[in-house]
């Protein structure tokens, strides 16, 4: 089964009416929790998780579960943005009024961060929400594939700081596996991380990522006891 295959499967698995789907909404986990989710005043956001062969370079760290040439699409948030400032992230953001779906939200915000052409990326459908509780919001895990790619850059340097895209083998390798750790009002946080390319995805891109490849069965074993403080800001 191909990588895109298997991605749509995933989605059919999580749809609205089948078993794993009947939740509707993953919290994040007990570990990385600063503050209650209060889902009746929650706002509503899209993330588009893009994947796709974007060149010929392959994996440094080639796995069986993937093709060496997968990729996936991050930005980086500039440091100036009030939350999250510098953070790895996916690309997304807020759903407008008039978005016609959580998708079409998704790939907007996709277009004004990255630049990316709209015309070669397909839907391959959404993911159960996910609880954002520091920022009150439910977001929205879109995957997408890169029939066509496109050129991407830093459209607004006032939002983001970089554009790029990381092989999947590389974050799929234990070797790039850690524990995120933020220690804040006495307390201890850990969650899921990734260090490649001298970038460290953590946070809530961190879980969704890790959950992401859990639920693919992508997957190698690592040692969750490395450990990683990261900033908090």
């Amino acid at each position: 089964m191909s990588a895109h295959d298997e991605l749509a499967a995933l989605v059919e698995r999580h749809r609205p009416g089948t078993a794993s789907g009947e939740g509707g909404i993953t919290p994040m986990p007990d570990t990385w929790v600063f503050r209650d989710m209060d889902r009746s005043a929650a706002r509503r956001a899209a993330v588009l998780i893009l994947f796709g062969r974007l060149d010929d370079v392959p994996a440094h760290h080639p796995s069986s579960a993937v093709p060496a040439d997968l990729d996936v699409l991050f930005v980086q948030r500039a440091d100036t943005l009030r939350q999250h400032p510098g953070q790895i992230a996916f690309p997304g953001g807020a759903i407008d009024e008039t978005d016609a779906s959580t998708a079409d939200a998704a790939l907007r915000e996709a277009v004004e961060e990255t630049g990316l052409d709209p015309a070669g990326v397909q839907i391959v459908g959404s993911l159960p929400d996910a609880e954002l509780p520091i920022t009150n919001f439910l977001v929205t895990p879109v995957i997408g594939w890169w029939a066509r790619p496109s050129d991407v850059f830093v459209v607004d340097p006032g939002e983001s700081a970089k554009v790029f895209r990381v092989p999947v083998a590389d974050l799929l390798d234990p070797a790039n596996r850690v524990s995120a750790v933020i220690e804040r009002g006495g307390l201890r946080h850990t969650s899921p991380a990734f260090t490649v390319g001298g970038e460290t995805i953590w946070g809530f891109t961190g879980i969704v990522l890790s959950r992401l490849f859990d639920d693919l069965g992508w997957t190698q074993d690592w040692d969750a006891a490395k450990e990683l403080v990261v900033p908090f800001g």
